[in-house]
């Protein structure tokens, strides 16, 4: 079947081009060519005997009538111009070989010629010229006029020469002008007339081109499954996913079966959430994205990479993963990702698939966490969607204590002799450190940098009160401490700023009062 395949062109192009009368004699070619693969990939798909293929097997139309008549019309050498000739086949139409026939042996005929008459007047210096006045004509020397036959007659008188002509010579020049002339016109009316016959097939092109592009996509599925040993999945109508030994086909590929680490995924009937935690470049991405691949790829109709998948049908997928700017619009990263949560909250069903990678990074701790917890919260509680959530707020792992259908999972590390191994291995239970100071020691930073950043770390774990302690050593202690952040929300009725605030009578004041009353609430601050 790929063999079969390779013969055919982009008949759905093709197709366009015809109808739009735009077509040259290298599309009609292309076209004949794919229509000729057609009975052979029909045959093929007969062979394979299944019922299920009836419908494409029906739609394998040959269109015998269209493909005889441009393998019989077109010259297989036709050139993409149409104005130049050389595309009709040679017994396609008997003037037009008469025509080439002139072009090709009408010198041969003049020659002829020209010995003739030299030997029957005997002018042994007689000779044919050709000039775009007089056109072809026998040229005689004065010395010689004396022989010239009576059948020649006279067509222009030289000083030292004259020019003669005969009806045959005349006959000849006007075959062979008018071959000149006519030939290339009347292929270019031949291949209108073929093009626009094409037209009247262009439903059954189009019909066509739609049941090879599925044979193609079929026979792609089935070559990809084979190669790279992918499983047939298996779909439910229970809200249960089981995929064991998942893979990533694109990351499978860059790094090779050998060294790739698969991973198997289980949401069953009790379980919405998974909340993934573990540190950076150990493969959590990877995992969701993965999961995202094989929905895609079995609800498209191929085999998937996996030693065995068991899915539920899914509406809609929804993703946030990878920081995003969109500098034209303004939007910064965390309004980026407001946005797209915002979107898959408010449209997502408890048939839809969720994927949420470190949300809430882009703004303050407390704001991110915050909103991270809220929206996994909002999740569970009222969209029940199949949802993974990776995050680096190990605050959040809590949850699994208060949210039933939510379970913690990480990505398990190695660590030994002070080095830290990512096994890319997903274990069930939260993730117990971050690493992120080792992977900035595999980024290259600094030894003395990366000694500090473990001091201080050290130090801040073995504190409660974070960052505004009193820290060792000397750097960071000349920082001002940084201010727990005030919530936007928190009742003030007992404070007198925003009493006064509240008393200020705004729609009765000038916009110089209203500054200078804000004025002097902000001295008071």
């Amino acid at each position: 079947m790929t063999e079969s395949l390779k013969g055919v062109y982009d008949i759905e192009r093709l197709a366009s081009r015809v109808s739009f009368g735009k077509t040259n004699p290298k599309d009609l070619l292309q076209l004949a060519a794919t229509l000729g693969n057609v009975p052979q990939i029909k045959a093929i798909l007969q062979g394979i005997g299944s019922p299920h293929l009836a419908r494409l097997i029906g739609g394998l139309d040959p269109i015998p009538e269209l493909a005889g008549l441009i393998s019989s019309a077109i010259s297989p050498d036709a050139p993409h111009i149409i104005t130049e000739g050389n595309i009709i086949r040679t017994g396609f139409d008997e003037t037009l070989d008469q025509y080439r026939l002139v072009l090709r042996e009408g010198t041969g005929w003049i020659a002829e010629l020209e010995a003739k008459e030299r030997a029957n007047s005997g002018i042994s210096n007689l000779k044919i010229d050709y000039n775009k006045k007089d056109g072809y004509y026998f040229h005689v020397t004065n010395s010689q006029l004396a022989h010239v036959p009576g059948h020649f007659f006279r067509k222009a008188t030289l000083k030292n020469s004259e020019r003669f002509g005969t009806e045959e010579l005349a006959r000849i020049e006007g075959e062979m002008l008018e071959a000149r002339e006519k030939s290339a016109n009347l292929e270019y009316e031949i291949f209108m007339r073929i093009r626009e016959e094409a037209g009247k097939y262009i439903q059954r092109l189009q019909a066509l081109a739609q049941t090879l592009a599925a044979v193609d996509v079929l026979q792609s599925f089935a070559a990809v499954a084979e190669q790279q040993h992918l499983v047939r999945p298996v779909f439910t109508g229970e809200r249960c996913l089981q995929i064991e030994k998942g893979r990533h086909p694109v990351v499978e590929k860059v790094m090779g079966a050998q060294s790739y680490i698969p991973n198997s995924i289980l949401l069953d009937q009790e379980t919405d959430i998974q909340l993934i935690t573990g540190p950076n470049m150990s493969g959590k991405s990877t995992y969701m994205r993965q999961l995202a691949i094989i929905v895609i790829m079995a609800q498209m109709g191929s085999y998937v990479p996996a030693q065995s998948a068991s899915l539920p049908l899914f509406d809609a997928i929804f993703t946030r993963i990878g920081a995003a700017d969109d500098l034209v619009s303004g939007q910064s990263t965390f309004m980026v990702e407001m946005m797209e949560a915002n979107r898959a909250i408010r449209q997502a069903s408890e048939r839809s698939l969720i994927l949420f990678d470190e949300l809430g990074r882009g703004t303050a701790t407390y704001d991110g966490m915050a909103l991270a917890q809220a929206i996994i919260e909002h999740i569970h509680h009222y969209t029940g969607a199949k949802t993974l959530f990776a995050t680096h707020y190990h605050e959040l792992t809590a949850l699994e204590d208060s949210l039933e259908h939510l379970e913690n999972v990480h990505v398990a590390t190695l660590e030994k002799d002070g080095q830290v191994t990512f096994l890319h291995k997903i274990e069930p239970g939260p993730a117990d450190k971050s690493y992120g100071i080792h992977v900035a020691k595999i980024a290259g930073l600094p030894e003395k940098l990366l000694e500090r950043a473990d001091s201080i770390l050290s130090h801040l774990e073995s504190q409660d009160t974070g960052l505004g302690s009193e820290l060792p050593d000397r750097s960071l202690q000349k920082q001002p401490q940084v201010a727990e952040q005030m919530s936007l929300f928190a009742e003030g009725s007992e404070n007198p700023v925003l009493n006064e605030l509240r008393d200020l009578d705004i729609y009765n004041m000038t916009p110089l009062e209203v500054m200078a009353a804000v004025a002097e609430i902000k001295k008071k601050l």
